[in-house]
């Protein structure tokens, strides 16, 4: 294995933050993993590197993960299971699946990152988790070097979280992601977000799976900036959710703020329209800011630093604490 010295991260990482490896080696099969652990096993992990914000040099070894592959397990009438590699573009497995014609990803398209950190927060957009349709993962325990697995039940899924943001931090490493995926009478959701909307306007009333992914692709692609462009890691906060009783209280102050209903006695915000409202839309703070087409988004123009970013993300936290008494919960990953 090639391990390589004082390694820049900055194309490994979609904000595209400067920082540098003390030592740097990719893998790319689960057994060559399995060898570097044997030899070194206080490694830092990065695979995409779209939901992380790096903060300072890493001093230690960082282990690339780039495990290739796509296999379908089996298959009936109805469904399709698939072991996917984590190395995996997230983006290409969602169009890959919609060109097969199966079902269940299509509203997580244009996604950044790898399939092996899908899981960790359980990604999801448009209506859709990810966790409803992964059967298990795969993974290798770091102190062991043992092959594990994690059932749909033992990832503790939740709301942008999972086992692997908390009990089995830094554990593990994940290797595979398995799906289930629909072959036929698949279920379409078009109700959330401008989807529909977007089907609508292009004369789609029956949508098929390329149709739902083309138009998510649309939408993100008009509110979301290109992170080879513009380094950035999607939404940078979590939409809180609060209690209906808040919520009512809230809304006699502000009677235009959106909602989305969780239960009968909880109410998701939308955090882009928290962070608009409090005048960060837009905002530019030397080489980062918040994007001006969606505030969720905290971008790098250039040259900004993981620090940089880090205190303007505290900054609107603060911000929307004292203005709405809300407090915003980081979603990416921050290397402090």
């Amino acid at each position: 294995m090639n391990i390589q010295e004082n390694k820049s991260l900055k194309h490994y990482n979609t904000f595209g933050i400067n920082v540098v490896a003390k030592q740097f080696v990719a893998v790319d099969s689960v057994y060559k993993l399995q060898q570097l652990l044997k030899l070194n096993k206080d490694v830092f992990l990065i695979s995409g590197g779209s939901n992380m914000l790096l903060t300072k040099d890493i001093d230690k070894l960082v282990v690339h993960i780039n495990i290739k592959g796509i296999s379908i397990d089996k298959e009936d009438d109805n469904f399709v299971y698939l072991t996917v590699n984590a190395g995996e573009n997230w983006n290409d497995f969602v169009l890959w699946c919609v060109s097969q014609n199966y079902g269940g990803l299509e509203n997580l398209s244009l996604i950044p990152g790898n399939v092996g950190t899908c899981p960790i927060q359980n990604i999801g957009a448009y209506g859709v988790e990810v966790k409803d349709t992964i059967t298990k993962v795969e993974a290798i325990d770091i102190n062991s070097g043992k092959f594990v697995e994690f059932s749909n039940t033992e990832c503790n899924f939740g709301y942008r979280n999972s086992i692997f943001k908390n009990k089995a931090k830094g554990k593990y490493v994940i290797t595979a992601v398995c799906f289930r995926l629909t072959k036929n009478n698949h279920k379409l959701n078009t109700s959330y977000g401008a989807i529909e909307k977007e089907l609508n306007s292009k004369g789609i009333f029956n949508a098929t799976l390329k149709n739902i992914s083309d138009a998510v692709i649309a939408i993100r692609k008009s509110k979301l900036p290109d992170p080879n462009k513009i380094g950035n890691s999607g939404s940078f906060f979590k939409n809180p959710v609060i209690s209906t009783h808040t919520f009512l209280e809230l809304q006699k102050k502000y009677p235009s703020i959106p909602s989305y209903p969780v239960s009968e006695t909880e109410i998701k915000l939308p955090a882009g329209w928290l962070i608009e409202q409090a005048g960060f839309k837009g905002k530019r703070f030397g080489d980062c800011g918040v994007h001006n087409k969606q505030a969720l988004v905290l971008v790098n123009y250039g040259n900004a630093t993981g620090k940089q970013i880090h205190q303007l993300a505290q900054k609107i936290q603060d911000t929307i604490l004292a203005k709405f008494g809300i407090s915003l919960e980081i979603e990416v990953n921050v290397i402090v």
